[in-house]
């Protein structure tokens, strides 16, 4: 519930950009400091990304103001600070369903609102979507739509972004790119590119004396585009030799403006005015500081780019004592790695920006030069690894499931190809709850299982995991890929003797007659109890097997499986298409086993967020969906589900 700390009487005024745009421009500061609370006292009580929208509250006012959204696209790079955004396109009410089952998504989507431009969960996108808004704008004569793309120094640090500069450089457009520069993704940024930004100066007042002259030239018939092109290229390249810096933004023909203050709102709507009807690209380099108005994230906004719920007045942060219950899985991993490392000189770290989001922190605290934060680069992530593997290092390169897509082909030609040992950590596997689908990591199983020279794995607990870690750093295991879920897992004395697991080679936990259950991962602790259950409401007599490896399969177990039963059920946190349980049918069909095979998934389609529980109940994967599996009562919950979630506008409150 909110406090009754602030009267919001600008805010509560505003229920679409429209709204807002009515108001005095020397209002914005005050419906800039009601916003901020608004999102504090909101986020206290229901957890979502929190400091990254703090820091981008004027930016996000002084866009909606200037800009005539929605006919004008504003596209954001990843929606980490887009609350402002949603709370002032109508979904202020629904607001506190952020991120629940039912509720307004993680992110913006243009599912949910006209004001969404497009997809924004994944990092580096917004400049080559919003170039190609701008270019469809373009070929269809809307030459009064305006695009601007808003991307992070973070992001910025992405490949895709280069590839979408390069291309903005030499493809007639007017994007407007505003860089919001915090020093910050979730960790620190790092990187030259972050040195860069730091360290780039110009003169505002240079800029607008240079934009009124220019605007002069045109009106007296003097300067035309031809001309206005090459007197840039001179402009840039005298200011580069009085700055003694070359600016790369204006090296590539793209015209700059900044750094300036980016929490003054008035300014910032000013310079916005000024420039957004220019011809041609442009950059406005704001920078700002993550977790603005609100000290304690100031002080520490890695700690609170996501912190649960807090005290809005203290900032005391209301965790709970979770010190008897199991570890998260990423924790074991962090102190596991560090205890291998110790042991083995040859182990290096490898995570792309979200070293503590994964751990890896532990690693660069104990042996600083033995870790690389790459940044928001997964492709080079993944290349990077197979470079030191070359040259005999043994990397543990650690890149969340869902980012894993974005490093697919480096993964491909430069890791497995040469059968390089890089030891490929995929956190946060499966349906990872209230960040929604584009977090979910459920595609792995699939698009790695066909490629060549991989081992793939999953431990059904800690003690599983910290020996697959010791069997992967071992000599001429070649690509390894573990993965494991966000969370925490069922053991809480974890720690145990790091010894080899027989590489392809899975396990019987249980003894049964009737039918056998094959399960690959944490989600086997599930599928133990809902065997249990389903035991205990009918006569079945069920067997468990733990297949753990994915890659290469335990054929001599599924050879028993396959002669002795007639039913088998698959269960896996991944999607069913090619997946572990297409694995197994492949295997029964091709031996000429017959037996009834039913597979336990993610389904066809994209899952909305949730609870990790709600999600796996919608899919029939937690306790009640495999029991009724079990005993053949399946109806009624996977099937029920619908064929897609429908689209809500931006003024509908969502479900509660």
């Amino acid at each position: 519930m909110k406090t009754e700390t602030m009267t919001y009487n600008l805010l509560n005024s505003i229920s679409e950009p429209e709204d807002l745009r009515r108001l005095d421009v020397r209002q914005l500061p005050e419906v800039c400091k009601e916003l901020r609370q608004d999102i504090i006292e909101e986020v206290s009580c229901n957890p979502g990304h929190f400091a990254a929208s703090l820091g981008t509250v004027e930016l996000t006012v002084a866009l909606h103001y200037v800009f005539n959204t929605p006919y004008d696209r504003i596209v954001w790079d990843v929606g980490h600070q887009a609350y402002g955004h949603k709370i002032l396109t109508g979904r202020r009410t629904a607001f506190s369903t952020n991120r629940r089952f039912k509720g307004i998504r993680p992110f913006p989507s243009p599912e949910e609102s006209e004001y969404d431009t497009f997809a924004c969960g994944h990092a580096s996108n917004s400049i080559s979507a919003a170039l190609g808004m701008a270019v469809a704008a373009a070929e269809k004569g809307e030459e009064d739509r305006h695009v601007v793309a808003v991307i992070g120094d973070g992001s910025m640090s992405g490949g895709l972004a280069f590839e979408g500069l390069n291309n903005v450089s030499s493809t007639p457009n007017n994007l407007l790119i505003i860089l919001n520069d915090n020093d910050m993704a979730i960790d620190r940024s790092v990187g030259g590119m972050k040195q860069y930004l730091f360290n780039l100066t110009t003169s505002n007042r240079y800029n607008q004396l240079r934009f009124n002259i220019s605007k002069m030239l045109f009106r007296l018939g003097i300067l035309n585009e031809d001309r206005r092109k090459a007197l840039i290229r001179f402009s840039n390249s005298l200011k580069s030799i009085a700055a003694q810096q070359q600016n790369i933004f204006e090296g590539m023909n793209i015209r700059y403006f900044g750094p300036v203050n980016g929490h003054d709102v008035v300014n910032i709507a000013r310079i916005l005015r000024d420039i957004k009807e220019l011809k041609g690209p442009k950059i406005l380099h704001l920078h700002t500081v993550k977790g603005k108005g609100f000290k304690p994230a100031e002080a520490a906004p890695e700690i609170w780019h996501a912190p649960g719920k807090f005290n809005p007045e203290t900032g005391e942060r209301l965790t709970a004592d979770t010190s008897h219950l199991p570890p998260l899985f990423q924790d074991v991993f962090g102190e596991t790695l560090v205890e291998l490392a110790q042991a083995n000189p040859r182990i290096v770290g490898v995570p792309p920006a979200m070293p503590t989001g994964c751990s890896m922190n532990l690693l660069m605290q104990a042996m600083p030069h033995r870790a690389f934060d790459v940044g928001i680069a997964e492709g080079h992530a993944a290349t990077f690894s197979g470079g030191m593997a070359k040259e005999g290092m043994q990397p543990f390169c650690n890149i969340y499931s869902s980012f894993m897509q974005r490093a697919y082909d480096n993964v491909i030609h430069d890791i497995a190809l040469l059968r390089l040992p890089v030891v490929l950590c995929l956190d946060r596997a499966g349906l990872v709850g209230e960040d929604g689908p584009t977090h979910h990591g459920v595609f792995d199983l699939a698009y790695f299982r066909p490629v060549p020279n991989l081992t793939i794995s999953s431990p059904m607990d800690e003690h599983e995991l910290r020996r697959l870690m010791y069997t992967a750093q071992l000599p001429d295991q070649g690509p390894f890929v573990i993965r494991y879920p966000r969370g925490r897992g069922v053991l809480t004395r974890w720690r145990c003797p790091l010894e080899a697991v027989p590489v392809g080679k899975g396990r019987k936990l249980k003894e049964g007659r009737d039918l056998a259950v094959i399960t690959l991962g944490p989600i086997g602790n599930t599928a133990a109890r809902a065997i249990a259950q389903a035991e205990k409401q009918g006569t079945l007599s069920v067997a468990h097997y733990d297949l753990r490896f994915l890659k290469p399969l335990d054929t001599e177990m599924l050879h028993e499986i396959g002669r002795r039963f007639s039913r088998i059920i698959t269960i896996e946190d991944g999607v069913k298409t090619g997946g572990m349980g297409t694995a197994i049918l492949e295997f029964m069909s091709e031996n000429g086993y017959p037996p009834r095979l039913e597979r336990i998934g993610v389904p066809d389609r994209f899952i909305e967020h949730g609870t990790v529980q709600q999600l796996y109940h919608l899919c029939g994967m937690d306790e009640e969906g495999i029991a009724a599996t079990i005993l053949n009562k399946k109806e009624g919950i996977e099937n029920d589900m619908p064929n897609k979630e429908q689209p809500r506008t931006s003024g509908q409150t969502a479900d509660k």
